[in-house]
């Protein structure tokens, strides 16, 4: 069972960045994880969620990545959040897996999620349908 610590996640940027989350506890069995802005509001967030059953072992990945605004009003700068962009990845395994049917579908997701898989990246990163 790993220990929970720092996630570094590196960006598509022209330059990539790195971008480190660190551990903020596990409330509730889920583990959590945020890159500060500096304003709570502005957090970026990745959690991780486990749920077993009899039959089946359910991870669930997910990333909150806001955008933050600075309104003036009267004078009074406040953060607000414009926008928050938000990936969900299910994983769903029956109890009798292999450690390896599991590695197999994390290294295929891990390639559709390249952006040399230009179908799937056109339609998820420039929102282009598919024919």
């Amino acid at each position: 069972m790993p220990a929970i610590s720092n996630l570094v996640l590196t960006d598509r940027a022209g330059t990539p960045v790195d971008h480190t989350f660190v551990p903020d506890g596990i409330p509730n069995g889920i583990a959590t994880w945020v890159e500060s802005s500096g304003v709570k509001v502005g957090d970026k967030m990745v959690t991780l969620g486990q749920r077993k059953s009899a039959s089946r072992n359910r991870v669930s990945l997910k990333i909150a990545i806001p955008v933050v605004a600075t309104e003036t009003i009267n004078g009074v700068d406040n953060p607000k959040v414009v926008r928050t962009a938000y990936a969900n990845v299910d994983f769903n395994f029956d109890r009798t897996s292999s450690r390896q049917e599991r590695a197999d579908l994390v290294g295929q997701l891990y390639e559709a999620l390249s952006s040399s898989t230009t179908q799937l990246d056109k339609a998820i990163v420039d929102l282009e349908s598919i024919y």
